[in-house]
């Protein structure tokens, strides 16, 4: 099974949005150049519908595979699927993909994480605070991170990279 990597934004107190149609536009230029190298060197980009929809288009230069209930008419390095994550990524591991960035939402994410398919987590602590909102995971997965990199990337923010610890 090819590495799969969760990289997401989250204010201080730790949401990734204020609700399912909040544009990414909060976060900060760095943390943009952050998530587009990033994405870039997997070259793959998986995401839930609802944060495909908050995309003005999709993302150049990667195949963007968008798990999506409905069925929709193809678009251009867009990959639309239904179905286990497992068998996703042995279709692109089959199609010669060795990894993926894993980019949310809240429901996907918590797919993979009780799947036990997320083997690093990118985050972008950004100094905003919503109050409320949606979570990283919406569900209950006590789990170990070990720190792999801490990192300010402007005056105000920083990215940090965990390898996940399943037990």
């Amino acid at each position: 099974m090819i590495p799969v990597t969760l990289m997401m934004a989250i204010s201080a107190d730790g949401r990734i949005a204020k609700d399912k149609n909040q544009l990414a536009n909060w976060t900060s230029p760095e943390d943009k150049k952050l998530f587009v190298a990033e994405s870039e060197k997997h070259g793959v980009i998986l995401m839930g519908e609802n944060t495909f929809n908050t995309l003005p288009k999709p993302l150049p230069r990667r195949l963007n595979v968008v798990f999506s209930e409905m069925s929709h008419p193809e678009q251009e390095g867009v990959l639309f699927v239904n179905g286990e994550p497992e068998a996703v990524l042995k279709n692109l591991e089959d199609q010669g993909y060795k990894s993926a960035l894993l980019g949310g939402g809240c429901y996907l994410n918590s797919q993979f994480l009780k799947r036990k398919l997320i083997t690093e987590i990118v985050l972008t602590i950004e100094p905003r605070l919503f109050g409320s909102g949606l979570p990283l995971f919406d569900v209950d997965f006590p789990l170990n991170l070990n720190l792999l990199e801490l990192k300010k990337i402007n005056e105000h923010a920083f990215s940090v990279r965990y390898r996940v610890l399943y037990t």
